[in-house]
């Protein structure tokens, strides 16, 4: 097997009992997405296509908030794999600096490939796909789904927004309907505006039915 499907290989067998939202679907949903997105850009594609696939190796919101064991993990992995220093490096910087974590701190690494990549993860918490992951997440944490008296926190620290236990309606706005002004690519862009104007119309669908219009 070549590189990138030792790494399909080793993630399908990392993620089995993952929770719904972060499995490997969503690793190759947004592999995929990371993949068109290139196509436009001008990337290293094995460092976009490796970022992709070792972005949610191992998920800070399973590990205790634990930021290290992802890019730690995905870095034994791909020393493993004889993967040369170079690439392996700017793969586990994608790792370390991809995440949205309220959207108020600053990153501290830049390169096309993460735009790529960043591009895509985001995609994914967009649209129908980021409707149902929203809710399987908020089942998995046991939050409500709306409750009108909890208001959206738009002005949450980076720990705010992980220890947060927010019904599932409030993070559209305390996340999903950010992320569209987020976008770094064109393509990007272009895929999140469409997906954007769907959560907007399910929102306003959603409000109607609760307070009994439709």
């Amino acid at each position: 097997m070549n590189k990138i499907e030792l790494t399909i290989t080793h993630v399908k067998q990392s993620l089995v009992n993952a929770e719904g939202g972060h499995d490997w679907w969503h690793i190759e949903r947004v592999w995929k997405s990371a993949k068109h997105i290139a196509m436009n850009e001008t990337v290293d594609m094995l460092v976009v296509e490796l970022g992709a696939l070792l972005h949610d190796i191992a998920d800070s919101k399973f590990n205790n908030g634990n930021e290290d064991i992802g890019p730690k993990k995905a870095r034994v992995f791909l020393e493993s794999i004889g993967m040369d220093k170079q690439t392996t490096d700017h793969v586990i910087l994608i790792i370390e600096n991809i995440s949205f974590k309220g959207g108020k701190e600053a990153q501290k690494f830049k390169s096309l490939e993460l735009d790529v990549v960043q591009d895509a993860d985001r995609l994914d918490a967009l649209g129908a796909i980021g409707i149902a992951r929203t809710f399987n997440y908020g089942g998995f944490k046991n939050r409500e789904i709306f409750n009108p008296t909890i208001p959206p926190k738009l002005e949450m620290t980076k720990e705010e927004y992980k220890n947060s236990f927010a019904p599932s309606i409030n993070h559209f706005y305390e996340k999903l309907l950010l992320l569209k002004d987020l976008m770094n690519t064109e393509t990007g862009r272009a895929m999140a505006e469409q997906r954007h104007r769907y959560m907007e119309a399910y929102l306003a669908q959603f409000y109607n039915e609760w307070e009994g219009r439709l």
